[in-house]
């Protein structure tokens, strides 16, 4: 029974991952599971959960410490007696212990320690939503790749079919006597080139969904398509002005909150440095006893001996540091130089995203208008095409001028197709920063 149900429920489930494989992904499908279940977001998680570890030990460290021991030992040959005398003999003694510390004053160490540790655990969470935008950004622009080739497939089955019109056509003239074997030749010649033009782009969108599926984790590409989503606004959102260093809201994102939380932290490693500088007070304790054995003596019972042996113990502990080989001193030099160059790290990212902020605004604004030019291009390739292909029809152009009008159809074609994704890619970037979900 165990067995069949086990069975069923495998089956099920590869059921249910097929059907998700066979159905067309949105971007938004994407992004939420490239989040689940991409490789480095996970390890990321994991040093998340190594920040927690590390802040719980140093929360911990205030706690008393308890140890206990016990130990035994033997001794043998000749030793000396009460009267003065060397004598064979052996002894053994048995002894326990259990004992405490507890630290009272540490010059602000653990204080520093958990403190430097919180800030570590809000850097890591930092990073874990920095990769979350780097993976999302990544299969965004994969997405819109994988729409572009399909596009592009698109357009080469138009061109392909039109070119098989066209050699029926032609087939048609040939055997009515109109068209030459030449020219049956050449209309057969351009349905091999765009069929070849056809296999290639096929062969593109296969890599851009084994791409795309690569980085979604996904085991196989098999079945897995992309949903086209309804066209892109051509109306860019309006700026007056370039991206000033205030302008836009960078300082909340999360490769700047990580370096801000980490010169904080560096700042705390100094605090932890100058605590060698202090004295420290720790309270101890113990509890302990012992027995022993000598041949030749009478002694009084295990039992009996741990009873009067009983000791107890409390005592403070004060270490006042008065020269340590310049150690702490520079160890507090060390943690300076980290907090400076941890300085000098946050401005440097804080340059290099207000730089990639210009950088998104100038290209959404160039992909714009070669969006507009691409379009116009377009628009004219095709009305010369019509005319073009009215002509070839007509008998009033032959067919190098046909095949010449009809390439560069298509490229004005496939150059829209890129503008457009280009534009609408850049778009999606210029929005992110602004702070945008990017579907």
């Amino acid at each position: 029974m165990k067995r069949l149900f086990l069975i069923i429920s495998l089956f099920m489930l590869h059921t249910s991952c097929y059907t998700l494989l066979a159905q067309s992904w949105s971007l938004k499908q994407c992004i939420e599971y490239a989040l689940e279940h991409n490789i480095s977001i996970k390890q990321r998680q994991k040093a998340v959960e190594n920040s927690e570890v590390q802040l719980n030990s140093a929360r911990n460290s205030r706690l008393p410490s308890l140890n206990a021991s016990a130990s035994q030992s033997f001794s043998f040959g000749r030793g000396l007696t009460a009267d003065n005398t060397y004598t064979n003999r052996s002894t053994q003694s048995t002894g326990f212990n259990l004992g405490t510390d507890v630290p009272l004053l540490t010059g602000g160490q653990i204080p520093n320690t958990i403190a430097a540790r919180k800030i570590d655990l809000q850097a890591a969470l930092a990073d874990l939503d920095k990769a979350r935008e780097d993976i999302s950004l990544q299969i965004t622009s994969q997405y819109l790749e994988c729409l572009y080739q399909k596009e592009l497939m698109e357009v080469a089955e138009r061109q392909c079919e039109l070119s098989k019109n066209q050699l029926r056509r032609i087939q048609l003239l040939c055997d009515n006597g109109k068209k030459s074997e030449a020219d049956l030749a050449e209309a057969r010649s351009s349905v091999a080139n765009d069929e070849l033009t056809l296999t290639q782009a096929n062969n593109n969108y296969d890599l851009a969904i084994l791409t795309l599926s690569q980085l979604l984790e996904l085991e196989t590409p098999e079945g897995f398509s992309v949903e086209k989503p309804a066209e892109a606004s051509a109306a860019l959102h309006a700026l007056n002005t370039i991206p000033s260093s205030d302008g836009f809201e960078y300082a909340t994102r999360p490769s700047i909150i990580a370096e801000q939380y980490r010169l904080e932290s560096a700042k705390k490693n100094i605090n932890i440095a100058k605590a060698g500088y202090y004295p420290t007070l720790s309270f101890n304790a113990s509890l302990g006893s012992n027995s022993y054995k000598t041949s030749g003596f009478n002694s009084d019972s295990f039992g009996k001996q741990l009873k009067n042996n009983f000791s107890q113990y409390i005592g403070l502990n004060l270490s006042i540091p008065i020269f340590n080989r310049f150690s702490t001193r520079n160890s507090v030099r060390q943690a300076r130089i980290a907090a400076e160059n941890q300085r000098l790290s946050l401005e440097n990212v804080r340059k290099q995203l207000y730089k990639e902020m210009q950088q998104a605004y100038y290209n959404a604004i160039a992909a714009h208008k070669q969006y507009q030019s691409s379009q116009t291009a377009s628009e004219a390739a095709s009305a010369s095409f019509n005319l073009m292909q009215k002509k070839y029809e007509n008998g009033k152009a032959n067919s190098t001028e046909f095949e010449e009008q009809k390439t560069r159809f298509m490229k004005a074609q496939a150059d829209l197709l890129q503008a457009k994704y280009t534009y609408i890619f850049r778009q999606k970037i210029l929005n992110f920063y602004r702070g945008e979900p990017l579907y």
